[in-house]
This record gives structure tokens, C-alpha cells and sequence, in this order.
């Protein structure tokens, strides 16, 4: 199942990705994050997160490694848990005066979860509906 949803902001492209490439950032505009934490790494290739979430009336955590930083055009992670593996990947472009992001979301559940995942779809959508404006309010105040 995947997410994806594209946000501009007068902001520049090195301001935008070093916000975003902070993923303990996600506090600030995913709605569904109740916390992230760094666990290790200096925010390149092989730094960990513990993220947890809110969905559905229940928390979630997953650990996040950082899997591409190609700065300042690219970040990527993947997020575990025991029923769901999440690919993240935020795209940094600059449009005129300002940036295009787009951030794409790939979940694969496992077990039973990936029966379930066709119910999940609308509330997913919901999900990536309010990041989408959380992402747009943060970004521009960097602006």
C-alpha cells in the first residue's frame, strides 16, 4: 500500500532537506507521531529512530533506520515492526523560487495485519491527508 503526497513551500531545497532529513522533526508535522527519538547515527546512512505513532486509537512503534541521504535531493528509511515494514522517502526539488517535496509512504504488513490491510486503506488515506497539511504548515515556516 502506498502514500504519496507532494507539498511546496517558498523555502529552499537546503533548508527544507535539512529539516526533513532530521526525523525527529516528524513531531512537528505528522500528526500521527506521538514521538521520535534518535537512537544512534549522526542522521546518515545507518541512523536509527524509535518512532511511535497513533493510528487507528492505538500506538505503534517502529524503528527507523536511514537507508539513502543524498543530500539535498533525497532521504530514505525504513521503519519495522512485527506487523508492518514502512518505506519512507522524501524527494526535495527546487521549483522556482522556492521547493517541491514530495513524500512517499510504502507499507507492507505482515501476518495477519496484511489480510487486514485493504480495510486500512481509507483510514491510511486520512492519515496521509493531515500529514500532507502538517508537512505544508511546517515547511512554510521555514520559509
Amino acid at each position: 500500500m502506498q502514500l504519496q503526497r507532494t507539498v511546496r513551500t517558498t523555502a529552499s531545497p537546503d533548508v527544507v532537506f535539512d529539516y526533513l532529513s532530521d526525523f525527529t522533526t516528524t513531531t512537528e508535522w505528522d500528526p500521527g507521531t506521538v514521538s521520535t527519538v534518535l537512537l544512534s547515527g549522526d542522521g546518515g546512512v545507518g541512523t536509527t529512530y524509535r518512532n511511535v505513532s497513533s493510528f487507528l486509537g492505538r500506538e505503534s512503534e517502529l524503528t527507523y533506520t536511514v537507508v539513502e541521504r543524498i543530500a539535498p535531493t533525497r532521504f530514505a528509511l525504513r521503519g519495522e515492526n512485527k506487523t508492518v515494514v514502512a518505506h519512507d522517502t522524501m524527494e526535495v526539488h527546487p521549483e522556482g523560487a522556492g521547493t517541491r517535496v514530495t513524500y512517499t509512504a510504502d507499507f507492507t504488513f505482515k501476518g495477519v495485519a496484511k489480510y487486514l490491510a485493504p480495510l486500512l486503506r481509507p483510514a491510511l488515506t486520512r492519515l496521509g491527508d493531515h500529514a500532507e497539511e502538517g508537512l505544508a504548515a511546517a515547511l512554510g515556516k521555514l520559509a
